[in-house]
């Protein structure tokens, strides 16, 4: 099933995540949610109508994690709702919980002016490479 675009924020799914976040030019909010969150609810509101204000500087995204469990794994995602966000395909900032709105917001601010930068500068890490062996 391809990624719903209805509206100013995508449902993302598993089989476009790399193209959609990974590979995309602009930086990329992403919401991780699941269905049954109270927080994830309450929040939603303020996420699209940042994605309304941002449109064109940013992509906005959700993830339902009880869905797509791996991208969750394979980035931390312990609660939700979580927020990452992504520049040149690597994540440069996270929140977790349910936080004010205003925080989200100068979040999503900081990442359009310093993320792509900060993303630049960012070290990968070699999981091959262990202590033990």
């Amino acid at each position: 099933m391809p990624d719903v675009d209805e509206g100013p924020i995508l449902e993302l799914e598993g089989g476009s995540w790399e193209r959609r976040v990974e590979r995309s030019a602009l930086p990329v909010g992403v919401m991780f949610y699941s269905p049954s969150c109270p927080h994830c609810r309450a929040i939603s509101p303020y996420f699209e109508e940042y994605a309304k204000e941002y449109k064109g500087r940013m992509i906005f995204g959700r993830l339902n994690v009880t869905v797509h469990t791996w991208i969750g794994e394979k980035y931390g995602i312990r609660g939700t709702p979580t927020f990452k966000f992504f520049c040149n395909g690597k994540p440069v900032q996270e929140i977790v919980g349910a936080v004010y709105p205003a925080l989200i917001k100068r979040v999503i601010e900081d990442v359009i002016r310093y993320g792509p930068e900060c993303a630049k500068n960012l070290t990968e890490i070699d999981y091959e490479i262990t202590g033990y062996g």
